[in-house]
């Protein structure tokens, strides 16, 4: 059977990748999902009795896209579909699973499965624990080629450490060695590489210049270092990241942590007499005991650093049932002794938008270019997708060092001084107006009138 089927230049570039790991993508539009459907039917074709998955996040999404795009591509004389199992099997013997991975433990469906070739589409809306899980099962003793081959835009929860694998340690188009010894590439796809859509849709360029600026960067020119549901907007590394020095004597000093046995993050932020305040070291480690944390954070404080306040979240002062003691309790018997923060959520995020954003006359905040993990997760973190004034604590990993930094905002933010209201004789009418009033009403009315002698 002869296939007449046409790609782009790039398309055939992502077909013709032979590297381990193989990322896709950029912009909207540039035919990454019908690169991924052609790649995987001609790998099948050529490898008889092959195994490929291809994953979505959610199967709905899955439904939508690649499975309707490879039944109306594939022929029907060499290719079946079981809408039960999600199958498609190729008359060769060669099979491709179409699966998902909604949650953390859906990727133990794939526990004891062995595949040649597996395919993320839309990357970014994985983790990293789900993508390294999955890739693990790229395994098999026949010579078939051996890959993990996604396709992406920018943006999503995953958007961070994608970045980081495959767009940072290279110029795109570039095969490199990552620090694992595995080999990649990074192939970009912006719309103008797609003919086929611009061709045939010439009004979706403009739809696409018609978003708000952040969006349009993404996903008309594929910008990787602004994403669609990016909280931080604010953050820019060349004006955030400053290299060390050395904290002149009598800057106050504070450190500020947030503490679960699946990770510590600790922070030392330092205050000038200008109001800039520059996390100068952290400290973030995981599975550490209350005893092991407190070592950790006072060994590296030299005794010579005097710290003005050590801030903690309150979900520490709760007591435990077993023991009776609070976790901040057990933290102060092996020495480190903690200044209740707020745990309010929106307003500590609103307090580091307020450091970010600084300018003259204004708090201000700054990162050592040593403190990695701050660095790393501050940006990638999204907005929560039920609560848009807060911050998404998926993935959890990235959410420590942020939530220390809260700490410190929300507890650096001063509220506005509130002045005492003089007392005054009240009238009858006054106090009839307060006698029928609800709380609020009542307060209101001591505000209005003064308090009563």
């Amino acid at each position: 059977m002869r296939l007449n089927i046409s790609v782009t230049k790039k398309q055939k570039a992502f077909i013709d990748a032979k590297e381990s790991e193989v990322l896709f993508g950029g912009a909207a539009g540039g035919g990454k999902s019908y690169g991924q459907v052609v790649d995987a039917l001609l790998f099948a074709l050529k490898y008889p009795g092959s195994k490929q998955l291809i994953l979505r996040r959610t199967f709905a999404e899955l439904d939508k896209s690649l499975i309707r795009t490879a039944l109306a591509l594939y022929p029907r004389e060499i290719f079946s579909f079981n809408s039960s199992s999600h199958t498609g099997r190729f008359r060769n013997g060669s099979i491709i699973d179409f699966g998902y991975c909604a949650t953390e433990i859906d990727v133990y469906q794939y526990q004891s499965a062995e595949y040649d070739l597996i395919r993320f589409d839309e990357l970014t809306h994985f983790t990293e624990s789900q993508y390294i899980y999955l890739i693990s099962r790229v395994r098999g003793a026949n010579s078939y080629p051996k890959q993990v081959k996604s396709s992406t835009n920018p943006g999503g929860i995953g958007h961070s450490w994608v970045k980081a694998r495959f767009v940072d340690p290279s110029p795109p188009t570039e095969s490199f060695i990552g620090k694992d010894g595995m080999d990649r590439i990074f192939i970009p796809s912006l719309l103008k590489d797609n003919r086929f859509l611009t061709e045939g849709d010439p009004g979706y360029r403009e739809r696409l210049l018609a978003l708000p600026e952040r969006e349009k960067k993404a996903l008309l020119y594929g910008d990787w270092n602004i994403f669609e549901g990016q909280y931080f907007t604010e953050f820019d590394k060349e004006k955030h990241v400053v290299s060390p020095f050395e904290i002149p004597r009598g800057w106050r000093k504070y450190r500020t942590i947030d503490y679960g046995l699946d990770r510590l993050a600790c922070l030392w932020i330092a205050t000038s007499p200008e109001g800039i305040s520059y996390v100068y070291r952290e400290f973030c480690k995981s599975n550490l005991t209350i005893s092991q944390a407190a070592a950790e954070i006072l060994n590296r404080t030299p005794v010579t650093e005097e710290i003005y306040a050590t801030l903690a979240p309150p979900d520490l002062w709760h007591r435990s049932q077993e023991t009776g003691k609070s976790k901040a309790t057990l933290f102060s018997d092996y020495g480190l002794n903690f200044t209740k923060t707020s745990n309010d959520r929106e307003c500590g995020w609103l307090a580091v938008k307020e450091l970010l954003i600084g300018g003259e006359g204004r708090h201000s905040v700054r990162f050592f270019s040593s403190c990695t993990e701050i660095i790393k997760c501050l940006p990638a973190l999204t907005v929560d997708k039920i609560r848009p004034t807060d911050c998404s604590t998926e993935p959890h990993d990235i959410t420590h060092a942020p939530d220390a930094l809260r700490g410190f905002a929300i507890f650096h933010t001063r509220p506005a001084e509130v002045k005492s209201v003089a007392k005054c004789s009240w009238t009858k009418d006054m106090w009839e107006d307060y006698l029928q009033a609800d709380e609020a009403g009542q307060k209101y009315l001591k505000q209005k009138y003064g308090e009563p002698n």
